[in-house]
């Protein structure tokens, strides 16, 4: 059957009655289970009960038995469709008298109905993953590899005017991909240090360590007010890792050095960490590494009235004992998680 035509070779008649025979096999099978549903009634003395629900219960055994029967008698009668399928000469494979022996045709219609399946499938897929992609990720599906753009280095080149204060500093060169940048040894940490110095001026109700407890990578404790610490782990001017944990709960090893992999105790700061690794995914701007500080360090900075701020959705302060936890990248906005979507 195809587009609700039967093709030439059914009978049509003998597909009527086999309808009529499945509908009286389904009504057959109903009446076993309703048999078996009511039971043993209507009967005075429990022997007469029993006779009474072995009789009826093999009437319609018996009923169900010469239904199917009859289905598949008609079945045989009813004849085999042809297949029409746009597999263009291939169709004469189906003309093979020895089909049982070599059976390409069949397994021809199967490999190409499951190529059919895994396209659809790979495209509802392509939806989906293009709908969740992440903002830093360009969607460069379809795309040729000369039109890609190149890697961006990861070695933070200084600004002139930095690199122009001392110019009795040798030099060491650093080749990222097919770029070639010029940094001045020395002169990173001070320019972190000058970066990281001007925001801490910037947010009097936030303040800022910054240590070095590995060599040139800073690492630093952020605390926002009395509402919550932040540890911040930095390769040079980009942010690698955040953890955030609350006011009076300990940020310290038990060898003294700030704890970058222990969670927070509270489900609130668990929620807050996984939103600052979101923001960290937002802001990105590899050719100015000190606006995206900043820019983090501002979205942060928002976090002041945790416990305060209502939901700007739903107007409430708690939603499942939690305070609204998201921020908005742009207007820093208060909403709950499911609120925001």
């Amino acid at each position: 059957m195809a587009d609700g035509v039967l093709s030439p070779g059914v009978n049509l008649e003998a597909f009527s009655q086999a309808i009529a025979a499945i509908q009286a096999l389904r009504s057959s099978v109903t009446r076993v289970f309703d048999c078996l549903k009511d039971g043993m009634r209507n009967k005075e003395t429990l022997e007469g009960r029993e006779k009474g629900f072995v009789a009826a219960f093999q009437e319609s055994l018996h009923s169900v038995s010469r239904d199917l029967g009859e289905l598949e008698r008609l079945s045989n009668l009813v004849g085999k469709p042809s297949e029409n399928h746009p597999l263009h000469n291939s169709g004469l494979l189906s003309l093979d008298p020895v089909q049982d022996k070599t059976p390409l045709y069949s397994q021809l219609l199967q490999a190409y109905k499951w190529s059919n399946k895994l396209q659809y499938h790979a495209g509802l897929a392509s939806g989906l993953l293009n709908q969740q992609s992440l903002k830093r990720s360009a969607n460069q599906m379809g795309v040729s590899a000369k039109r890609r753009p190149k890697a961006q280095p990861t070695t933070l080149v200084l600004p002139p005017q930095v690199r122009s204060r001392d110019t009795q500093t040798p030099k060491l060169r650093s080749i990222c991909g097919d770029s070639t940048h010029v940094v001045l040894k020395g002169k990173i940490p001070r320019y972190v240090d000058d970066v990281i110095n001007r925001i801490d001026r910037m947010f009097p109700e936030m303040s800022i360590q910054l240590s070095r407890p590995n060599g040139t990578s800073a690492m630093l404790l952020v605390t926002l007010g009395k509402v919550l610490k932040v540890i911040v782990v930095m390769r040079s001017l980009f942010i690698d890792r955040t953890i955030v944990k609350g006011y009076n709960e300990n940020v310290y090893t038990d060898d003294g050095k700030l704890d970058i992999w222990s969670k927070s105790n509270y489900q609130v700061f668990q929620k807050v960490t996984d939103h600052a690794t979101t923001a960290l995914l937002h802001y990105q701007l590899p050719q100015m590494p000190d606006v995206v500080v900043r820019s983090f360090m501002t979205w942060l900075r928002s976090y002041i009235k945790l416990f305060q701020a209502p939901c700007q959705r739903c107007g409430k302060f708690l939603q499942d004992g939690l305070p609204p936890t998201w921020r908005d990248f742009r207007t820093l906005e208060a909403f709950h998680d499911t609120c925001r979507q």
